[in-house]
């Protein structure tokens, strides 16, 4: 090697004539493939091999958990405790949730759809939740209805197809894959028991993608975390977006001359159940509610499995309340929890995770002596609609 120069993959200072400076390029590239054949790396390369060491936060952040939260848990002793708590606890989530944002506009209701099916009509119905938001979602009535029945709205989770499998519809190969996988139809399940059933699509499920996720092979999919990308910047989140629409849904259910009286239950799995927590816990109009699939503590499900939805994530609300006490607002309403055992959404911890939050809830039902009006059904199995009580519960309170 030339004297005076640098490292051979180091270029040449200064100037030099053609024939050298091939020379060196020549010689750099002999060196690169010696480098290769006898498996040694550059120093990049050695940096990162390295690295055998991590140093995460979230150990960190589940001790902040531990110590900065449920700053607005259930603690009352007394029936005005629980009132005063009660108030302030829904007012926080509406701050928090973004549902005080959101703009109100006339619903324009209108049916675009009416199918006939084995045992019940199918509608299909639109109606604004917000200025240039609509919501689309079936209306399944039993057939040979006298008078009226009591209605269910029955919301979906994820991997749905939003409102498609609740309402049993099996032209997608996609949804009648996870209808069977979940026992998804459960809309169709209630309708069958002489209910009237609504099942909407909340935002960025089915007809109500966003365009991340628009194509037809894209029917299970959802537009969460584009949502939450789009609105929390905003003030808004998912939950709060999805609570609202149900509530305007609920003004909607109260109009249709089929529906008994104030008698409106709320049913779901997974999101779905995410959805019926937050609408039975901030709206009284609920007469019951069946959560599938969704009560657990958060620290274990949320923010330890923190690739969960966007969905899921609330700014500042785990430092308010758990999951436990969010249900304790639906307190006196009947309320039944299903919780498959070997469902890994319970997080790593398992039924103590979701028995803890249970107790919570618990105290509340007790503190208002009706401790008969919350129940839990505990089965074996995975992530699916249950329904073995869940209808029998409907028929004994909301009948």
């Amino acid at each position: 090697m030339r004297e005076g120069r640098h490292s051979s993959l180091c270029p040449p200072n200064g100037s030099l004539p053609y024939e050298e400076r091939v020379g060196w390029g020549c010689l750099v590239i002999i060196e690169c493939l010696t480098l290769i054949e006898s498996n040694q790396q550059n120093p990049i390369q050695k940096g990162l091999t390295k690295m055998t060491q991590l140093f995460p936060t979230e150990q960190y952040l589940r001790d902040r958990f531990k110590f900065g939260s449920r700053s607005m848990g259930f603690e009352a002793t007394t029936r005005e405790e629980w009132q005063f708590w009660r108030q302030a606890l829904r007012a926080k989530i509406r701050e928090l949730q973004g549902i005080d944002r959101l703009l109100p506009t006339s619903p324009n209701p209108k049916i675009t759809e009416t199918v006939q099916c084995d045992g019940y009509t199918r509608q299909r119905v639109e109606i604004d939740t917000e200025p240039g938001v609509t919501m689309p979602f079936y209306v399944l009535i039993p057939d040979n209805l006298q008078g009226t029945a009591p209605a269910v709205i029955a919301t979906h989770g994820h991997a749905s197809g939003g409102k498609f499998a609740v309402a049993g519809i099996r032209d997608d190969p996609q949804v009648v894959g996870t209808i069977d996988e979940h026992n998804y139809d459960y809309g169709v399940q209630a309708v069958r028991r002489g209910y009237v059933v609504f099942c909407p699509d909340a935002r960025g499920f089915g007809e109500r993608r966003e365009s991340f996720s628009s194509k037809p092979e894209q029917i299970l999919n959802s537009s969460c975390q584009q949502l939450a990308h789009m609105g929390l910047p905003l003030g808004l989140t998912v939950a709060g977006m999805w609570t609202w629409d149900l509530i305007v849904l609920l003004d909607y259910v109260q109009t249709r001359p089929e529906v008994q009286g104030q008698k409106i239950s709320a049913i779901g799995l997974s999101g779905g159940g995410l959805q019926v927590m937050w609408l039975a816990a901030l709206d009284e109009r609920i007469a019951c509610a069946v959560i599938s699939g969704y009560f657990y503590g958060v620290a274990d499900s949320l923010l330890h499995l923190s690739n969960n939805c966007a969905c899921n994530y609330i700014p500042h609300m785990w430092e308010m309340a758990d999951m436990g006490d969010v249900a304790a607002l639906i307190a006196p309403c009947p309320l039944l929890i299903e919780t498959a055992r070997q469902d890994g959404l319970n997080g790593p911890r398992g039924m103590d995770n979701v028995f803890e939050q249970y107790a919570i809830t618990e105290k509340a039902y007790k503190l208002l002596d009706v401790p008969e009006r919350l129940a839990h059904d505990t089965f074996d199995g995975g992530h699916v609609w249950h329904g073995t009580i869940a209808f029998d519960w409907l028929e004994h309170w909301a009948r």
